[in-house]
């Protein structure tokens, strides 16, 4: 088996903000079908709230390719 641990924990570390960006989006959609006037802040939380979820993923990434 080739490779090294870092490939190991940056897929392992992109599990968290994929399990969140789901969530996230899932969230995002049930609340603008429960109340459709609010989709427009509603969608700007849902896009600095996703920003955060993937700068964890590039932590990932940065802390698997400097270990």
């Amino acid at each position: 088996m080739e490779g090294n641990i870092a490939t190991i924990g940056y897929g392992l570390a992109t599990l968290g903000p994929g399990i969140g960006l789901g969530i996230l989006v899932g969230k995002t959609q049930e609340a603008t079908a429960r109340q459709p006037e609010m989709a427009g802040p509603i969608r700007i939380n849902m896009f600095i709230g996703a920003a955060f979820v993937e700068a964890l993923g590039l932590l990932g990434l940065v802390a698997g390719l400097i270990l």
